[in-house]
């Protein structure tokens, strides 16, 4: 973590104060598990570089306690979110209640187009 002057509207206090954080967090030398880094390199996300490195900027408050947490925080759930594994699918079979009642609609559609035909006649 380095502190970095802020961006933006603040006066003179943004050329003085040093009070948002540049957080770097090098994925492959980290002691996260396995699974987890190669999640996070996996993830398209424009603050990971190629090299395997989050950069994060954290200047959303006045102080740098604060950008240092929001900065510490943002990290976390980026690590969350890379180690959540999605539920496999189970596939299943539709009912033979929703296979008739599915039939019954098809069938009762057709009868209307059916409806709105010609009239032959029969003679």
């Amino acid at each position: 973590m380095s502190a970095v002057r802020s961006q933006g509207a603040g006066g003179q206090n943004v050329n003085k104060v040093s009070s948002a954080i540049h957080l770097r967090f090098d994925i492959r030398a980290s002691s996260l598990p396995l699974l987890v880094k190669e999640a996070l390199l996996q993830v398209r996300d424009r603050r990971i570089s190629s090299e395997g490195v989050v950069v994060i900027k954290a200047q959303r408050f006045r102080t740098q306690e604060k950008n240092r947490a929001d900065g510490l925080e943002r990290l976390q759930e980026l690590v969350d979110k890379a180690a959540l594994r999605p539920k496999p699918r189970v596939a299943t079979k539709p009912s033979r209640g929703s296979k008739e009642r599915r039939l019954q609609g098809k069938t009762r559609r057709s009868k209307v187009k059916a409806m709105r035909g010609k009239i032959k006649d029969g003679d």
